[in-house]
């Protein structure tokens, strides 16, 4: 009888304060990520630059002295998103021996650039600038800065710090959950599929 409350409480101190199962990092991992859908971890603000030029025209013949010309500086607004919720168990994983979570991130989405025109700044020339041709310019000048805008989100310099804000930002949105659950000091390694 003593030996089975001896045992008894072996068994409830062991339960009480004995070590505790950390359970399934990927699993813990993807929960951290469950609660956000999308992360958006970079944002780019810039100046555009846009011209264009309007040559009235009398029938068949333009009047180049009423040439007017408008330029336009435009600010733009790009945000880089992860779409976490196309990840699954198979984008994780665990070094145990190693203590390290490699996440393979899909790819970034990069949103339309939002031109903030009630900003934009105009400089018109000419010699007769007619209704017309001021709305004909000011419609060119915001086609054409949309599609400055989106080359320059795009271009690699940009979209390089985009992908490390992004590294970075998952590495820490990973790490520390996982320090609070239990797992200690983890080492992070994030990549996106182009990378080796």
């Amino acid at each position: 009888m003593v030996l089975l409350l001896v045992v008894a409480l072996a068994w409830l101190a062991y339960e009480k304060w004995g070590p505790e199962e950390r359970g399934d990092i990927v699993a813990t991992s993807m929960l951290a990520f469950e609660k956000q859908n999308a992360l958006t971890v970079f944002s780019s603000r810039f100046d555009v630059v846009a011209e264009s030029v309007s040559t009235p025209s009398v029938g068949p013949f333009d009047v180049d002295a009423l040439q007017s010309r408008q330029a336009m500086i435009v600010p733009a607004t790009v945000e880089y998103r992860l779409d976490l919720s196309e990840m699954d168990r198979g984008d994780f994983s665990w070094d145990e021996a190693g203590q390290s979570l490699s996440v393979m991130l899909p790819p970034l989405e990069v949103s339309q650039p939002n031109l903030n025109e009630a900003e934009a700044r105009y400089f018109t020339d000419g010699l007769y600038v007619s209704r017309d041709a001021s709305v004909s310019l000011s419609r060119n000048n915001s086609r054409q800065a949309a599609e400055r805008a989106n080359d320059f989100a795009r271009n690699p310099e940009v979209m390089g710090l985009a992908r490390s804000a992004a590294r970075e930002a998952v590495r820490q949105n990973l790490a520390i959950p996982l320090q609070v659950a239990g797992f200690g000091e983890v080492e992070v390694r994030v990549r996106f599929p182009d990378e080796g």
